[in-house]
């Protein structure tokens, strides 16, 4: 537990780093670039009460986006998905019930499977609100466990999301080593919040580095040079996305989603932050 302890520490100082230098990179060549870009849902949610969403993911592929997160659209997921398919828009990921019961699970799972996808996310592991203890987290890696192999049986790979709070020490190390340590391998992956593991004052860098291989995802958005370090649009803030993306490179990881949490105009964020990712180099 103690390499655990001194691993998240040395991430928290190298987090700090990285937000007071936004420009230094770790990246030995700048050749490498997203080849599929995507978004989450719910970056979109203002533009979806006032516009039609048929239209507003239009405008999303016009931009450059390919890869989709999030529920359907519409009467159905097939409906949706076959408007996604018309427009070269491809669901990936979706969201998981986070509960001890299994039906619940079950209905979200057949939902995801409905529209094609390949990964399955909770988004809010916890039955607290936090900050975190170990009965929370073991609770919670149990339930973990359980969602992923009954994922895995629908043919899904499944993730759990974080927060800034997982990084909040406890008893005995942090919430994210926990649940990565005692939720097995090939049942539990994460979907890496780069914003919200610099707001923890850990380094997406270095988690990348020990636990690449089962990041699937990466949730992009950026880190406001403010007091509160708020949540801002990729490549307006101080995250050294050169550096993240490149070691995420390193461990081929595939799927990378824009997000901003409570945009006032999703599509004008989607445009914006499209533009600075596919110039991006790493």
């Amino acid at each position: 537990m103690n390499t655990r302890r001194k691993f998240l520490s040395q991430t928290m100082v190298a987090g700090a780093a990285l937000s007071l230098f936004p420009n230094l990179s770790f990246a030995s060549q700048a050749e490498g670039r997203i080849k599929n870009i995507g978004y989450i849902s719910g970056i979109l949610k203002n533009n979806f009460d006032r516009e039609n969403w048929r239209e507003v993911l239009e405008k999303t592929v016009q931009f450059g986006y390919s890869e989709y997160e999030g529920g359907h659209l519409g009467d159905s997921p097939r409906e949706f998905l076959r408007f996604c398919k018309d427009i070269g828009l491809k669901p990936i990921a979706g969201g998981v019930t986070f509960s001890e019961d299994m039906d619940k699970v079950q209905e979200s799972l057949d939902n995801i499977n409905a529209m094609e996808m390949k990964y399955g996310v909770t988004y809010w592991p916890w039955f607290v609100g936090g900050p975190f203890n170990l009965d929370d987290c073991n609770k919670s890696a149990e339930v973990l466990n359980k969602i992923g192999e009954l994922s895995k049986k629908h043919g899904l790979e499944f993730c759990w999301h974080n927060h800034n709070k997982e990084f909040v020490e406890m008893e005995d190390g942090f919430p994210f080593d926990y649940l990565m340590e005692n939720t097995e391998k090939d049942l539990v992956s994460s979907e890496l919040d780069v914003y919200w593991v610099a707001k923890g004052g850990a380094n997406p860098i270095q988690l990348l580095q020990r636990y690449g291989k089962r990041i699937k995802i990466l949730h992009v958005k950026d880190m406001a040079e403010d007091e509160d370090k708020s949540i801002i649009c990729p490549g307006k803030g101080i995250l050294d996305f050169t550096a993240i993306f490149n070691e995420a490179k390193r461990q081929n990881i595939k799927h990378y989603f824009v997000e901003r949490d409570k945009a006032e105009d999703g599509l004008s964020c989607l445009e914006y932050s499209a533009d600075f990712l596919q110039k991006l180099r790493f």
